[in-house]
């Protein structure tokens, strides 16, 4: 098989030299039997000196054996997943140093035998920066300390000198909480951004990897009897991408909300072609059996209002009915007038909220306890809520844990 990857040389340097990834495959034997350029950078080696290489010459020493029993048990499973939940993963470079790493797995059977694709990214300048911004909190809290020893010295100082006690104490009282406030405010900032800047990193990785691994898979299918096959991988590259654009749209949606720009579009357009481009774009994604229900045949009425927005809230509610309800169900999207206000409403079969979950659902990153393992950036609904409210309109659920949940959008329009 390691001569099958060999007379294939140019198809895989095209796909792996691409990836800014370290690329490594290897065999159900560990032994690497493809790398690309930016693995042999990472670990030290020259290009093509990885390959026949057993495994265990990147993995630290002291993971040799339990480490070898993972991937044994993962190649029988055949499943996609990230390596190293709740625990710092390491590899050995050339020379013997250690370095922390990031890494993926994604399993294939190519003629008969099967392999794994390791996505490795080298993360020391990230745990780099996450010490030093842990470092500029310790020193954050330090100053809130020092400030707040040095008000109080001065209150005492103050009593001493029988000055206005009252009015005094008022004013560094004030001072010291607006000190604390402001420093409080940057430490949640430092926080928010290291939060943000893993958020990314996760959520364009994992969809990246699977359009990476569907792109090679896809190549091998050369015969006409195995077109089943390769839509199964252009469905899943389509859906992969689909998901990266709403992923950016919400990002640019939130990044205008919090720098002042979100000035309001207002346009006249149809209504119809609206419904019918949301409900066009939401079932691309659909699982096996589902199916949205929507009033098919509605008025063509020509509507004043922010188009664009309007689409990104109805296009965020379809997508978290289709991710979070099963295969084989129904999801229901109704729309209707009351006076001055459209109504839309979203119901769905899947897993529904938590109940004690329920009063955090619109919180930006917040993520429900039966969701955590799906992707997700905790924000899509955080921006439907935010825009709505200042557009005038409103969004409410209802909710059952393995029911299903029914979102009600409220928004102000102009029949034109």
């Amino acid at each position: 098989m390691k001569e099958h990857f060999q007379q294939n040389k140019d198809i895989f340097n095209i796909l792996f030299e691409a990836a800014s990834e370290g690329i490594i495959v290897v065999n159900s034997s560990q032994v690497v039997v493809a790398s690309n350029s930016a693995a042999a950078i990472i670990f030290g080696y020259e290009e093509g000196e990885l390959t026949g290489k057993d495994l265990d010459v990147l993995i630290p020493r002291d993971y040799h054996k339990i480490h070898h029993r993972h991937v044994y048990q993962f190649i029988e499973k055949s499943e996609k997943r990230q390596m190293g939940h709740g625990r710092d993963l390491y590899g050995v470079k050339k020379d013997g140093s250690l370095f922390p790493v990031e890494a993926g797995l994604n399993p294939f059977e190519m003629r008969g035998e099967r392999f794994v694709m390791s996505l490795i990214i080298d993360i020391s300048i990230r745990k780099e920066t996450q010490r030093q911004i842990r470092e500029l909190n310790t020193q954050l809290e330090d100053k809130i300390e020092i400030r707040t020893r040095e008000l109080q010295e001065s209150i005492k100082e103050l009593k001493r000198l029988n000055l206005d006690l009252e009015d005094e104490i008022a004013k560094r009282k004030a001072a010291e909480r607006k000190i604390k406030d402001a420093l409080q405010r940057e430490k949640e900032l430092n926080e928010l951004k290291t939060k943000f800047l893993s958020l990314v990193s996760h959520e364009f990785k994992t969809p990246l990897s699977g359009i990476l691994t569907s792109a090679t898979l896809i190549e091998k299918y050369k015969k006409e009897e195995q077109q089943d096959k390769r839509e199964k991988h252009l469905v899943t590259i389509r859906n992969k991408v689909h998901y990266l654009n709403n992923i950016l749209n919400d990002f640019l949606s939130i990044e205008r909300l919090d720098s002042g720009k979100g000035q309001y579009k207002y346009t006249n357009f149809s209504l119809k072609r609206l419904i019918n481009e949301v409900v066009y774009n939401a079932n691309i994604t659909l699982k096996n059996g589902q199916e949205i229900i929507y009033p098919k045949e509605i008025e063509d009425v020509t509507i004043h209002q922010d188009e664009k927005i309007l689409e990104l809230i109805l296009s965020n509610l379809l997508g978290n009915a289709i991710k979070y309800s099963p295969e084989n169900s129904l999801i229901k999207f109704e729309l209707g007038f009351e006076g001055e206000y459209m109504i839309f409403e979203v119901e769905d079969q899947g897993r529904g909220i938590p109940e004690k979950d329920q009063k955090h659902i619109f919180e930006r990153y917040f993520r429900a306890e039966n969701a955590l393992l799906d992707q997700g950036t905790g924000i899509g609904l955080n921006i439907a809520k935010t825009h709505l409210e200042n557009l005038g309109g409103s969004i409410n659920f209802e909710s059952k844990e393995n029911k299903g949940t029914r979102f009600r959008v409220e928004i102000p329009v102009t029949l034109v």
